[in-house]
């Protein structure tokens, strides 16, 4: 699903108007036919609706929403939250065409608890046509005495673009924001529907056809939001006669002493992935203790710096086990030692194989980060958690997570690097600066070990031949799924990185199940 800025569709729709000469009425009048046609379809033929709208664009689409569902039989009242002469353009020509018997205005807090709360506390539907994408400040007032009430209503709410009181870019609730049922948008779905927290306010999301011109839609700066629909075009499917020298070797280098849980997760789920072959390359004095945790696993015991912990003596030896693979991941349960430090980013110097670097792989990384200018792989993904990234820019955690897309779409595009940067909503960043939102996973995921479950997910797709954007896309929503797979089967809550690991077989599965894949 592509999904723009707020921005962007406010550009949109004013090319639509000044360059197209299509009337702002005529999308207003669009916009409020497709949700009457929602409201509809979900609520049925014959109810009583009130409809709570603002002062501008939005409010105009309620006030057509009124009219047509008046004219199909449907009770409505109009509540507006402003004075009459406050309401002007588009939306104004629209409030005339209503008849004042179905209108009331409040403008002052208290107003609309004492005046309309029953009507709105025994509506079958209240359409939420107050506030739109264009929401930039906190709402208050008598706009958040509506959201309250229009919130403990506890009845069905559709709201107009976007929950009223959600930033339309960011997903950030502006003070309060209305809880939907469901949303009705135009066009394009926007940031603010899938981000969170804003995400959590949608219920269904319907993407409705205003008529803006194809063209327009065509040349929109957009993201990749990603879901099944999204996903499984980038899937391979397998030849009958396919063989595991077709699927890829990949190479491993991670744990240390008191981590090489760490390890055998990322090389177990490489195998779960689909890899033909995986080695894990491990500390000596580990490599007995990741034989145990690994059985499809190849394991190899790398010098060691004498307490379970990889410096740059096991250089050599690396070079050697990079002979024949076709992907390299590095870092998960490394350790922090300065050795091991100063190996990663000799390995990122020399390494030319598809490379994914995860957890102490990146905190080398952030003892110098110029070391990224000297790489020498076309294709280098980093798997950061917003604290690892804190790291890689020397900024606060706050700093990252506030502007997350932005933060992983700039060091992409400075580095040369795929970025992945996790998280609800996980954001992946390419160098050519385009970006894709996943759509998968749940709370349940806030566990040890997933991140490198992921590692493993993805360079074992690079190791099966699929470019590094596909692979960070593809990994990163099958991760989720197979999470979102066992918290339907468990709950949420004690799901752990191994149940994920068990499970992507029958995310593959599911995706599989309608044939437009490639072969």
């Amino acid at each position: 699903m592509r999904v723009v800025t707020a921005h962007t569709m406010q550009e949109i729709d004013r090319q639509t108007i000044n360059d197209y000469n299509i009337a702002g009425l005529q999308l207003m009048e669009s916009a409020g036919s497709r949700c009457v046609d929602v409201i509809i379809s979900r609520f049925g033929l014959i109810g009583c609706a009130v409809i709570v709208a603002g002062k501008g664009n939005n409010g105009g689409d309620g006030y057509v929403i009124a009219r047509l569902l008046s004219q199909k039989g449907w009770s409505v009242k109009v509540i507006v939250l402003a004075d009459r002469d406050q309401v002007r353009g588009d939306a104004a020509v629209n409030l005339e065409k209503l008849p004042g018997s179905v209108v009331s205005f409040c403008t002052r807090e208290g107003q609309l608890s004492s005046l309309h709360m029953e009507e709105i506390f025994q509506a079958d539907v209240i359409v939420d046509a107050l506030l739109g994408t264009g929401l930039c400040i906190n709402v208050s007032g008598v706009y958040l005495e509506a959201v309250d009430l229009i919130n403990a209503s506890g009845r069905p709410v559709v709201s107009v673009d976007i929950p009223s009181g959600v930033h339309g870019t960011t997903g950030q609730v502006l003070g309060d924001a209305v809880r939907a049922d469901i949303t009705v948008t135009f066009a394009f779905a926007k940031l603010g529907h899938v981000l969170y927290p804003g995400a959590e306010y949608i219920g269904r999301l319907v993407v409705a056809d205003i008529g803006i011109p194809q063209k327009l839609m065509e040349d929109a700066t957009c993201y990749n939001f990603l879901n099944a629909e999204a996903v499984r075009p980038l899937l391979h499917r397998r030849d009958r006669q396919a063989h595991k020298g077709r699927f890829g070797h990949c190479l491993i280098i991670a744990g240390s002493t008191g981590k090489t849980g760490a390890a055998a997760l990322s090389a177990n789920s490489a195998v779960r992935a689909g890899s033909g072959l995986v080695t894990l390359a491990a500390a000596e004095n580990i490599h007995s203790i990741l034989e145990i945790k690994t059985t499809e696993v190849m394991t190899f015991p790398l010098p060691d710096s004498g307490s379970g912990h990889l410096a740059s003596s096991a250089f050599n030896a690396i070079e050697q086990l990079l002979v024949g693979k076709n992907a390299v991941a590095i870092g998960p349960g490394l350790g922090t030692r300065s050795g091991t430090y100063e190996l990663v980013q000799n390995l990122v110097e020399t390494v030319t194989l598809p490379m994914v670097i995860d957890a102490d792989g990146l905190n080398a990384l952030a003892e110098d980060i110029t070391v990224l200018n000297r790489k020498k792989t076309k294709q280098i993904i980093l798997t950061p958690h917003p604290g690892e990234m804190s790291r890689l820019l020397g900024t606060p955690i706050p700093d990252v997570e506030a502007i997350r897309i932005s933060v992983a779409q700039e060091f992409a595009s400075k580095y040369g690097v795929f970025m992945v940067l996790k998280g609800a909503r996980t954001v992946i960043a390419s160098p050519d600066g385009s970006v894709a939102i996943n759509g998968s996973g749940n709370p349940g995921m806030a566990s040890g070990g997933m991140g490198d479950v992921l590692t493993g997910i993805v360079v074992s797709l690079l190791g099966q031949g699929y470019t590094a954007w596909d692979a960070c896309c593809l990994g990163v929503f099958l991760h989720g799924l197979a999470a979102d797979m066992v918290a339907e089967e468990k709950g949420e809550i004690g799901i752990n990185a191994s149940d994920v690991i068990e499970v992507l077989p029958y995310a593959y599965n599911e995706l599989f199940k309608t044939n437009c894949c490639r072969t």
